[in-house]
């Protein structure tokens, strides 16, 4: 049975991991016969959004693994517990976690780091030739993992590609409907909810990607 790590940002699309797409990828992972383990890093989040009126709530603070537990119902692991040995490939959903908590894209667009934690586990698989799946906003960060030339999509939001492209990656355009694969880098990428307008165009790009990861792993 292959096993499959899910990197997670927190709970809830504006200010952690989208939850539809991780639950997508998480029913398509089972559903193929594999075997997943979520992840998080065990950091502070950027802030915490009201996810009913979309404000900021000041003076609030959140921890990302500890908000991440609810969509992994409690069976999930820190970052730094990674056994790269134990497992076959990556699976990263999206939501403004993943902008914000595991790298900063969302403040420091082009410029934007990965979160130093994060960059340690993702780049054990990347170095391990494992295959890596980013949804949605998270194939922001593909460029900063396997350097100049890799390719992948967020879908056609014009200046996130050019922030793609700015840090070293080739992006490809793409619908929500498809995914873009780099066999060299064993990356593969959808656009999800940044193209999405409901949960069936979001799930059809995921399945592809878990399907094409698989294969790959």
């Amino acid at each position: 049975m292959k096993k499959v790590a899910v990197l997670l940002g927190g709970c809830g699309v504006y200010d952690g991991t989208e939850l539809h797409e991780s639950v997508l990828a998480l029913l398509e992972i089972a559903k193929a016969g594999a075997s997943y383990q979520c992840f998080a890093p065990n950091i502070p989040q950027l802030h915490v959004v009201n996810h009913l009126t979309g404000e900021v709530v000041e003076q609030e603070s959140r921890n990302v693994l500890v908000e991440s537990a609810r969509i992994a119902r409690g069976e999930i692991k820190s970052v730094d517990e990674l056994n790269i040995a134990e497992f076959d490939a990556l699976i990263i959903p999206g939501g403004f976690g993943a902008a914000k908590n595991l790298c900063n894209f969302a403040v420091a667009g082009a410029e934007h780091q990965v979160e130093p934690s994060v960059k340690q586990f993702i780049s054990q698989f990347a170095d391990a030739d494992k295959p890596v799946g980013f949804i949605c906003i998270s194939p922001v960060m593909i460029p900063q993992l396997y350097g100049q030339g890799v390719s992948g999509t967020i879908g056609s939001d014009a200046d996130t590609a050019a922030a793609f492209e700015k840090q070293g990656g080739q992006h490809k355009a793409a619908s929500v409907h498809e995914i873009v694969v780099d066999e060299q880098h064993k990356v593969v990428s959808t656009p999800a909810y940044m193209l999405a307008s409901d949960i069936v165009e979001a799930h059809s790009g995921i399945s592809k990607l878990v399907v094409k990861v698989l294969q790959m792993a």
